[in-house]
């Protein structure tokens, strides 16, 4: 199997639990784009066998999450797990629907960020939450993200309770942008949870619960309902067609003279059997990943 499988991952795994499950499962090499925090739920797409070799062309996706945004609370962490550093009273009447929507629909564009001290960026060498568990102090520079679209999907007045489907760029932390609502809104608050609806191509409806996968790893026609293969993945990149010499010679690392622009193309044979993928640079064809 070379391509990619898309789990819905559910609470209390890691992206690294995850890809450890499908690599035993089956006894595939397997990695993963798009990490998400262990009490975050939703889209991970994990790649499999050879597939593991498209990370380099899936790594600058937009992403389209679900939040739950909880106000009157503030903790080291942005998130509802974390140490409680503050509690403030709602005032519910200084909130409201259409103000929301207001705040909501000015974090649209681009911005700068400021990532959460809990979180994998390295600075120095040293993860940012290395630094928070460490009580060390660090300066943290803020970085370009964009918001596409922010929408508001309900408001819970009793539970102070703001959730939200927002798109957005790579990089961007949903923690903070929480913190960054609640500031707009003249108050407090944190992530209370966190649902991945979508990674650049791969979305809910594409995915399974790992205890299904488990269930089915036998079952070649469930995998192949479910399995995105590797041709697949590059489908929106042109296409080369080879003679059976000129492929000899690209398998073995010659680079092919071609007359098109820069960028990675598929290559097929004269059967139109897919062979990999080539990258054309300065005219020049070099095989780039082969199947």
């Amino acid at each position: 199997m070379d391509g990619i499988i898309v789990i819905d991952k559910e609470k209390d795994y890691t992206s690294h639990d995850v890809v450890a499950i499908v690599k035993k499962t089956l006894n595939e090499k397997a990695g993963h784009i798009g990490t998400l925090d262990p009490n975050a739920t939703g889209v991970l797409p994990i790649l499999i066998g050879k597939g593991t070799k498209l990370s380099k062309y899936l790594i600058e996706h937009d992403k389209t999450y679900k939040a739950k945004l909880k106000l009157g609370i503030r903790t080291d962490t942005q998130d509802i797990f974390g140490k409680i550093l503050e509690i403030r009273p709602i005032e519910k009447d200084k909130i409201s629907i259409k103000q929301i929507k207001i705040v909501l629909q000015n974090m649209i564009g681009i911005q700068e960020q400021y990532p959460p001290m809990y979180s994998a960026i390295k600075i120095n060498g040293k993860k940012l939450y290395e630094y928070a568990r460490n009580g060390e102090e660090i300066e943290i520079k803020p970085r370009t993200i964009e918001i596409y679209d922010i929408n508001l999907d309900d408001f819970n007045v009793t539970e102070n309770e703001i959730t939200f489907t927002v798109k957005c760029s790579k990089g961007t932390y949903i923690r903070s942008l929480c913190e960054d609502i609640a500031s707009k809104l003249n108050t407090i608050g944190c992530m209370k949870e966190l649902d991945r609806l979508q990674v650049g191509r791969f979305n809910k409806e594409q995915a399974i619960k790992i205890d299904i996968l488990k269930e089915n790893k036998e079952n070649k026609e469930f995998l192949n309902k479910y399995f995105i293969s590797f041709e697949e993945v590059v489908k929106d990149k042109p296409c080369i067609s080879l003679t059976s010499a000129q492929i000899q010679l690209f398998l073995n690392g010659v680079k092919l003279s071609k007359n098109l622009e820069d960028g990675i193309y598929r290559v097929k044979n004269e059967n139109n059997i897919f062979i990999g993928t080539g990258k054309i640079k300065n005219k020049l064809l070099k095989r780039d990943i082969i199947i």
